[in-house]
């Protein structure tokens, strides 16, 4: 009777914890695996264009051989394994140790500390940036780690003047004007062999790595403030940090003064078996292995280092962080790995069966076909609009941005590809381009400025740098023309026309308010 009596009173208590604690342990048991599903997915469709679109022409317009289609089939299998697991570490490590870092740094008050702290943060973030190692291997003028160390100190350097204009409201405009200003001012000492090589610095650098982190901090650093105006300036870190390496790279250039900035010979792949094939991939682990871990080991020193002295997190957050690091050291592994065995060397091929044909002009459609879909494999791009969705909510459409993204960088594919049929130099289209684009910051609302110059900088990521770059290569040496003038330079148009497509969309935006059109509420669309 005892028994019966506590029944009614204990079980509904009992259950209920039960069903708690169920739900807790399955959602926490689960959560890894739905999110590694769900980032699966999306690279799955974002590398899907562009694999359709390379294998059209592989087996349409330019023949292959069969072992470089069969690896690059392998890298895009690894690409986007690579871009799950990189895409997953950044959400549940890099995102949140920037967003920590920025937030304790500016409640800290200590000018010099968030300062140096900053300079460091973005040194250690670039030297992790899977592009500029890209980069880096085809640039054989200057050595890897010299040009690799520069752009990081410019990352770095510019990143304190992006948390500066944060903390003091500096205007946007005034720092993008001085900055590019006394860029193209330097292009006067420069070799002209390696303009070309500084202004894709600048384009490589805020990829899949930099971008997640340094939007994180600036957010982090921004929710300090109590003004209107404080989500919206947190945009602008990327675009800022962009110019930094451009600059350092140009001092690099006046330095070592190079006679060529020509590209390093790209390996081809020669397999006689599928295990031959296989086997070329796991020779390449290794060397990407110890790379990225030389690579995360600082950042994973600067969190643990932060931990103790600032963050304080809970053993369960930091444990998070951690797989987090391991899930971004193993994308970056095999993202490397595909891309360099297995995407690079059929890009070069195809450029060079392009280049030997009479009509060379088709390379021109054909790169704006490119350009319009390689967008959509680059995993900062969806960083980014998510970010200006949530801090809009909801007014900047997104298929307005995608679609302006995709205009943007389909053009700048074009004038690059135009650029190596004709050999016209790149600042015929840079000057012009960029003065367009300051220009329209007359008319267009502030925060679609900052938004602009960011989306520059994202839409030139690794996929601009793995396969467009190899592919002007590969054509531009076929036709007998100067790499380092005509070849390079494909990232730093990337780079360029989303400013002007962004802020374009920007004063149709500014338009339709003046006019009370509202615009409906929608869901981000994946690109």
């Amino acid at each position: 009777m005892q028994q019966l009596r506590r029944q009614p009173l204990l079980t509904p208590l009992v259950l209920a914890w039960q069903k708690l604690e169920q739900k807790r342990k399955t959602r926490k048991s689960t959560h890894n695996q739905l999110s590694l599903m769900e980032k699966l997915q999306e690279a799955f469709f974002s590398v899907l264009p562009i694999t359709v679109i390379i294998l059209l022409l592989c087996f349409l317009v330019s023949p292959v051989p069969v072992d470089a289609m069969l690896a690059f089939l392998m890298g895009a299998a690894l690409l986007i394994l690579g871009m799950g697991l990189f895409n997953l570490g950044t959400d549940i490590a890099m995102s949140r140790i920037g967003e920590s870092t920025g937030t304790a740094l500016t409640r800290s008050k200590k000018l010099p500390l968030i300062l140096g702290v900053g300079f460091l943060v973005g040194f250690m973030v670039t030297l992790s940036e899977p592009d500029l190692t890209v980069l880096a291997g085809q640039v054989p003028s200057v050595p890897n780690l010299v040009l690799i160390v520069s752009v990081a100190i410019g990352v770095g350097i510019f990143l304190m003047l992006a948390l500066l204009r944060i903390l003091f409201g500096i205007r946007m405009w005034i720092l993008l004007v001085a900055t590019y200003s006394l860029a193209f001012f330097l292009t006067i000492f420069v070799p002209e062999n390696f303009l070309a090589v500084a202004f894709d610095a600048g384009g490589v650098t805020t990829g899949p790595m930099t971008v997640p982190f340094i939007l994180a901090l600036g957010l982090g650093v921004a929710s300090i403030r109590s003004d209107n105006k404080a989500e919206s300036d947190s945009f602008g870190l990327v675009s800022l940090c962009s110019i930094g390496p451009i600059l350092t790279v140009e001092i690099l250039g006046i330095v070592f003064h190079p006679q060529e900035a020509s590209s390093a010979a790209i390996s081809s792949i020669s397999a006689e078996t599928s295990l031959d094939l296989t086997m070329t991939f796991f020779h390449a682990f290794p060397d990407y292995m110890r790379e990225v871990g030389i690579a995360l080991l600082p950042i994973l020193l600067f969190f643990l280092v932060f931990q103790f002295t600032s963050l304080h997190l809970q053993r369960s957050q930091v444990r998070r962080i951690i797989m987090g690091l391991i899930y971004t050291f193993l994308g970056l592994v095999l993202f490397l790995t595909g891309v360099n065995v297995g995407f690079m060397p059929i890009g070069y091929i195809l450029g060079m069966h392009i280049g030997s044909l009479n009509s060379r002009w088709v390379l021109v459609p054909m790169g704006m076909v490119i350009g319009w879909f390689t967008v959509s494999a680059e995993p900062a791009v969806q960083v980014l609009c998510h970010q200006v969705y949530d801090m809009t909510a909801g007014a900047v459409p997104a298929r307005a941005l995608s679609l302006s993204l995709s205009a943007g960088v389909a053009m700048s594919v074009g004038l690059a590809m135009l650029r190596v049929v004709t050999g016209i130099s790149i600042l015929y289209f840079l000057i012009p381009g960029y003065a367009i684009a300051f220009l329209l910051m007359l008319f267009t609302p502030p925060v679609f400025t900052s938004i602009a110059f960011d989306s520059g900088g994202v839409a030139s990521g690794p996929m601009t740098a793995t396969f467009l770059l190899p592919l002007a290569i590969g054509t531009c040496t076929s036709a007998g023309g100067n790499l380092s003038t005509d070849a390079f330079g494909v990232v730093a148009m990337v780079a360029m026309t989303p400013l002007i497509a962004i802020q374009a969309m920007g004063m149709f935006y500014k338009n339709r308010k003046k006019q009370d059109i509202p615009y409906e509420r929608e869901e981000i669309i994946e690109l």
